[in-house]
C-alpha cells in the first residue's frame, strides 16, 4: 500500500515556476543512463514552464558524462511523456518508448547519429526497452489493449459489467532495433513485473504473476522465459517480495533484492542469489544494516545502490564471501532508472544518479566510483529555503531515523507549531528532497516551514534503511511498535529543536493516511490531522481493495483466516475516542485504498461530533495526479493547520 513517496513531498511541476536568482527556472532530471564505456550519459529532462496548470514537457537529453556537455537531444512526440532511455551495447544509439495519452499508443523509439526511428507501436501501454546482448533486438514489457494505466497507484478501470473475467496482461515483447513487427513472448495469461536479458540471449528472467498484476505482485514468482517458444520456467518462488532480477555475466545464476515490500516500485530488502537451473534463494547480504534498492551484476561482483539510515549508498556485493563493502554515501535522495537508484557503467567502474537533498536543488552527479561530481549546473542558483537535520532515536531497543525541516531562519525565543507527516508503504522511508520557490519540490514543505511550521518525517519500525529486520518489525502489529516510534521521535525533536508541544499536526498519505486515522482514535496529542487516502476499517478493505495480496504477508493470514489481527487494528474500532479535527481526501478509483474507506471515518467522526471534511476527487486513482486538485489538497491542508493549530 503506497504511495512510495508521498504526494505531499514530491515534485509538482505545475502552477508557477520556481526560479533561481538570475530568474532560470528549476531543471528536472530523471530516468538516468550511462553507455557501456562511461562516456554518455543520457536522461530525461524539462525545464518548469512557469504556466499555471501546465506541466513541463520532457526530452531526452545526451550528455557528456565528463562536462556534462549536452550533445544531443531527442524529442520526437511533443505530445508524448517517455520512459527510461537505454543505451545500445556498442553505446552508439538510444532506445526508448513514447506514451501518447491521446491515441493510447505506446512507441519505441531507437535515436542514432542525431537521427530517431518509430521501431514499433503498441496499442495499449508500454515500458522498459532493453537491448539484446548483440543489438539486434529490444525487449520491452507491453499491455496491448490496457484498460488502465500500469500499476495501481493509477485510477482503476470503471467497474461495470461482469468483473474480473479479463485482466490486462503486461507481457515481454520483442522488436528488431532497426524497426519492424512487434512479437509477443512471454504468455498471455501472465502479468510480468520486470525482467532482464540472459547473457546468451536466448530468453529472459523475469517476475510475474497469472491474473491481475495489480493485486499479484505479493504472490509473483521467478522465472525463464525462452525467447523461442515462449515458455515459463519457474526457477524460485519464495514466501517474499521480490525486485530487479539480474542474470550473472557467465549466465547461472540470478541476483534480486528480496524481502518484506509494500509495493511494486518500492524497492528495499536484502540480496539473494539462486542458480537459473532453479532452487532455493540465498541470502548473500545477511545481518546488513540498510535496505538494497538498486542491483546490477558487474563481472564477479554485484553492484548495488542502498539506504542507510539518512545515507544513499553505493555498495560492492561479494556473493561468495557474502560480504558489502559501502564504497560511496551521501545524506540525499537519489534517482536512477528502472534498475536502482544509481545507474553503472558495463565495467562498474563509473556511475551516475540524480541526487537531491532539502536545502540543494537536483543535479546530476557521474564519474568514477568513488569520485561521483556534478555534470550538471542548471539548478545551481537555486538557494536553500529551509534547514533540515537529521534526527535519530532510540525505542525499545531499535534505532530509528527521521528529518526534521524548519524555516531557514527561525525566530529566537520563539517556539513553533510542527506537523508530523508519516510516509505511504509501510515500507518506505522518507528521504531527502529539495524545497524550492515556486511549485517544484516539496511546495507542501516550503509552505508549511514559510508559515512558521516545523515539519517532521519519522522513519519508525516497517520503513526502510535500517535492515530487514526492522523493516519486518511491524508485521501484525500495525498501530504499534511503529506508533510508539513516531511518537518517541516527537519527543525527542521537541528536545532537541524549538517545537511547541502543544501545537502539533498530523497526516499521511496511504499508509501515512491509515498512521494519521489510528493516531486520532489513539491519542489526544495531536490538535488537528490531515488523512489521505487512508483505511478505516481493514474488515471492510480487505473485500473493497484490488490489492488485497499485499496484506497477507503483513498480516499473517487472510482476513477470512484470521479477522481478528485486523479487526485489532482497525481505527473505527476506537473511533469513539477522536476528538481531533481531521480533514480526509481520497481519488475517487483509488485501485488501493478505495473512497469508502475515508467515507467511513468521515462517517464516524461526524457521528463523534468531531470537526471534519472530506474531499474525494473526480477520477483520480491512489496518486492525485492532475494539477487542479493537486493545488486543492495543498491549499486545503495549509488552511486546516493554520486553523486549528495557529
Amino acid at each position: 500500500m503506497r504511495i512510495k513517496e508521498s504526494l505531499l513531498g514530491g515534485a509538482l511541476l505545475l502552477a508557477t515556476a520556481a526560479h533561481g536568482a538570475h530568474g532560470a527556472s528549476m531543471r528536472e532530471y530523471r530516468s538516468v543512463a550511462i553507455s557501456a564505456g562511461g562516456e554518455s550519459i543520457a536522461a530525461i529532462e524539462s525545464s518548469d514552464p512557469g504556466i499555471p496548470g501546465q506541466r513541463a514537457h520532457a526530452a531526452i537529453v545526451v550528455r557528456d558524462a565528463a562536462s556534462g556537455r549536452i550533445t544531443a537531444q531527442y524529442d520526437p512526440c511533443a505530445a508524448c511523456s517517455y520512459d527510461f532511455p537505454s543505451w545500445s551495447p556498442d553505446r552508439k544509439a538510444l532506445a526508448f518508448i513514447a506514451a501518447n495519452r491521446g491515441t493510447g499508443e505506446a512507441t519505441l523509439w531507437v535515436a542514432r547519429d542525431g537521427k530517431t526511428i518509430a521501431a514499433a507501436t503498441v496499442k495499449g501501454v508500454a515500458n522498459t526497452a532493453r537491448w539484446s546482448p548483440d543489438g539486434a533486438s529490444i525487449a520491452l514489457l507491453a499491455t496491448v489493449g490496457a484498460k488502465k494505466l500500469t500499476g495501481a497507484v493509477e485510477a482503476g478501470a470503471r467497474q461495470v459489467g461482469e468483473i474480473g473475467i479479463e485482466e490486462d496482461a503486461q507481457r515481454i515483447a520483442l522488436a528488431p532495433s532497426a524497426g519492424g513487427t512487434l512479437r509477443l513472448v512471454s504468455p498471455p495469461d501472465t502479468f510480468v513485473y520486470e525482467y532482464d536479458w540472459t547473457p546468451d540471449g536466448r530468453g529472459f528472467v523475469a517476475t510475474s504473476a497469472k491474473g491481475n498484476g495489480d493485486n499479484n505482485w505479493w504472490v509473483a514468482t521467478l522465472g525463464h522465459v525462452d525467447i523461442g517458444s515462449g515458455e515459463l520456467r519457474v526457477i524460485a518462488a519464495p514466501k517474499m517480495q521480490m525486485s530487479l532480477p539480474h542474470v550473472s555475466p557467465d549466465g547461472r545464476t540470478v541476483a534480486f533484492v528480496g524481502g518484506l515490500m509494500s509495493d511494486f516500485g518500492s524497492v528495499g530488502g536484502n540480496v539473494y542469489t539462486v542458480p537459473l537451473a532453479g532452487g532455493e534463494p540465498v541470502d548473500v547480504t545477511p545481518n546488513y544494516a540498510g535496505s538494497f534498492n538498486g542491483l546490477a551484476w558487474k563481472g564477479t561482483q554485484l553492484l548495488a545502490s542502498s539506504l542507510q539510515g539518512s545515507e544513499m549508498a553505493i555498495v560492492a556485493i561479494d556473493p561468495l564471501a557474502k560480504t558489502a563493502r559501502t564504497q560511496w554515501g551521501a545524506a540525499v535522495s537519489a534517482n536512477g532508472s528502472a534498475d536502482g537508484r544509481i545507474v553503472f557503467s558495463a565495467d562498474g567502474a563509473s556511475a551516475v544518479s540524480v541526487i537531491e537533498s532539502y536545502e540543494q536543488a537536483p543535479r546530476i552527479v557521474a564519474g568514477r566510483i568513488p569520485a561521483l561530481k556534478p555534470i550538471t549546473r542548471d539548478n545551481a542558483d537555486f538557494a536553500p529555503q529551509v534547514s533540515a537535520r537529521s534526527i535519530v532515536w532510540t525505542n525499545e531497543g531499535m534505532r530509528s531515523q527521521g528529518w526534521l525541516i524548519g524555516p531557514r531562519k527561525p525566530r529566537a525565543g520563539v517556539k513553533h507549531p510542527m506537523v508530523v507527516i508519516v510516509h505511504g508503504g509501510p515500507a518506505s522511508a522518507a528521504t531527502p528532497r529539495f524545497v524550492a520557490e515556486g511549485e517544484f519540490g516539496n511546495p507542501l514543505v516550503r509552505e508549511l516551514t514559510a508559515r512558521g511550521f516545523y515539519v517532521f518525517q519519522p522513519n519508525p519500525r516497517g520503513s526502510y534503511g535500517q535492515g530487514l529486520a526492522f523493516t519486518q518489525a511491524n508485521r501484525r502489529d500495525f498501530g504499534g511498535g511503529d506508533w510508539r516510534d513516531i511518537l518517541a521521535g516527537v519527543d525527542a525533536v521537541i528536545k532537541q529543536a524549538p517545537v511547541d508541544g502543544a501545537r502539533l499536526g498530523l497526516m499521511g498519505h496511504s499508509y501515512g493516511g491509515f498512521m494519521t486515522m489510528w493516531g486520532v482514535t489513539h491519542s489526544q496529542r495531536f490538535k488537528a490531522a490531515v488523512a489521505g487516502a487512508g483505511i478505516a476499517n481493514w474488515i471492510s478493505y480487505y473485500g473493497q481493495n484490488g490489492i488485497d495480496q499485499w496484506m497477507v504477508p503483513f498480516f499473517g493470514a487472510s482476513m477470512y483466516d484470521d479477522p481478528a489481527i485486523y479487526r485489532a487494528a482497525s481505527p473505527i474500532e476506537s473511533i469513539r475516542n477522536a476528538k481531533t479535527p481531521t480533514l480526509l481526501y481520497v481519488g475517487e478509483r483509488d485501485v488501493e485504498t478505495p473512497a469508502v474507506q475515508s467515507m467511513e471515518f468521515w462517517h464516524g467522526l461526524r457521528a463523534m461530533g468531531t470537526p471534519t471534511a472530506l474531499v474525494i476527487y473526480d477520477g483520480e486513482g491512489h496518486a492525485i495526479r492532475k494539477p487542479e486538485h493537486q493545488l486543492d489538497q495543498r491549499k486545503r491542508t495549509i488552511e486546516w493547520f493554520e486553523r486549528y493549530l495557529k
